[in-house]
């Protein structure tokens, strides 16, 4: 197949977990036999047409048509700050030049032939749907959240994208069950939707690769010596939980007084979060690194920790769990609502990886961390049943394998 991908996000321009997706599934494309062009945004000087690791890849350079935005801007949009405003702005723009670059340049001028779009999430949803209508072929559309999931009183301009190209798309694919179910209770066609899990890259994310001596080092540097280690990664926005993690925390040292939680990630909470450790006066065992660090890095933090701790409130798949659980790493997981956790953590049996926990209960939090701490013999087999369950079900190989059945098929049966 040759497939024209639209995804906002790719090197070297990242913003989440999207572009990790992107970026560890379209080598896997390549590597089985298929040609992919991908359409992602331009950050300000990257290169506008370039190679990466095999995949073709185009960057239109965003312009400035703010004074001719303001006339067609939605009216809901306008309500937005101006930095939304103007996000808005450039993600419609970004939209429509990777569709002229495909209809006009790629396909129309240099006659490149294209057997399928693929777009992801509402950012690229119009470059798709343009491209569907000049040139005919089928569209898969990706949901890796909804806006009404994220903010169930969000952006109805976003809630409307959303759902322009769930109907106008051939295929949905969408990262969990879970998020299956919240796409069927909004209305959307379920004989459209098929779910792949995400995945992790096992070799890579793999403890082994440390020594003892590395991880202790790397202990002492970031202050937690030799002290129980809980951790959390994510984006500090109340969806992921962080504050009620702090909350459990003062629970927590109770029972475990040298325990240390730390923290590291960005978002609108970190004044709050200092504020809160200071209240609850753990400043003795809680550790906050604001920011984003590098991926070596981050494996360090995992490799590092005895428990990962995510009690997001919503989580369509959650590839923090992925990642913490190919580490060996046992895992505690927020399971209500859309909780693609539940599907990645077995919480009971054999094959026992992890616990699911109330995000919203610091008790229940609490409880299940101090079980795993408490238990060192218990944590080793959560950890060896996490990276074994990771293996058999959610490495790159496997889920490029099943997206690419799903994308074969589409393309069979409008030939048919």
């Amino acid at each position: 197949m040759r497939i024209a991908y639209f995804v906002d996000e790719f090197p070297p321009f990242f913003r989440g977990g999207l572009g990790t997706y992107a970026t560890e599934i379209s080598p896997q494309f390549i590597k089985k036999g298929h040609s992919l062009s991908v359409f992602s945004r331009n950050s300000g000087n990257d290169p506008t047409s370039d190679t990466w690791d095999g995949v073709d890849v185009h960057r239109p350079r965003l312009m400035n048509f703010s004074d001719i935005f303001s006339m067609i801007n939605p009216d809901e949009v306008r309500t937005w700050d101006i930095n939304g405003q103007e996000f808005f702005s450039d993600t419609i723009l970004y939209n429509m030049l990777s569709a002229s670059k495909l209809v006009n340049s790629l396909v129309y001028k240099d006659h490149q032939h294209f057997d399928l779009l693929v777009s992801h999430d509402w950012l690229a949803a119009f470059a798709g749907i343009i491209s569907k209508r000049n040139l005919g072929i089928p569209l898969v559309f990706h949901f890796h959240s909804t806006e009404q999931g994220r903010n169930p009183a969000g952006s109805p301009t976003i809630k409307d994208i959303e759902r322009m190209a769930a109907t106008i798309s051939d295929r949905i694919v969408t990262v969990s069950y879970a998020m299956r179910d919240e796409l069927v209770s909004y209305g959307y066609p379920e004989k459209k939707i098929r779910v792949i899990h995400n995945g992790v890259d096992e070799e890579k994310y793999n403890a082994a690769r440390f020594s003892e001596r590395k991880l202790q080092e790397f202990r002492e540097k970031i202050g937690a010596g030799l002290s129980p280690m809980i951790f959390f990664i994510g984006r500090l926005t109340w969806v992921k939980g962080a504050d009620t993690l702090l909350l459990a925390m003062a629970h927590i040292v109770k029972e475990i007084p040298d325990a240390r939680l730390l923290i590291l990630g960005s978002g609108e909470m970190e004044q709050m979060l200092n504020q809160m450790v200071h209240d609850l006066h753990l400043e003795n065992n809680v550790i906050l690194h604001f920011g984003i660090v590098s991926e070596e890095e981050r494996l360090l933090y995992y490799a590092a920790a005895d428990v990962c701790v995510f009690p997001s409130k919503y989580e369509p798949f959650g590839i923090v769990c992925t990642e913490a659980m190919s580490m060996g790493k046992p895992v505690v997981v927020g399971a209500r609502g859309t909780s693609g956790f539940r599907e990645q953590v077995l919480p009971r049996g054999d094959g026992i990886c992890g616990y699911h926990i109330n995000p919203y209960d610091p008790l229940d939090i609490a409880r299940y961390v101090v079980d795993i701490l408490k238990k060192p013999d218990l944590a080793a087999m959560m950890g060896k049943n996490g990276r074994s369950r990771v293996k058999e079900q959610f490495t790159w190989d496997i889920v490029s394998d099943k997206t690419l059945r799903v994308y074969q098929d589409l393309v069979d049966s409008t030939k048919g």
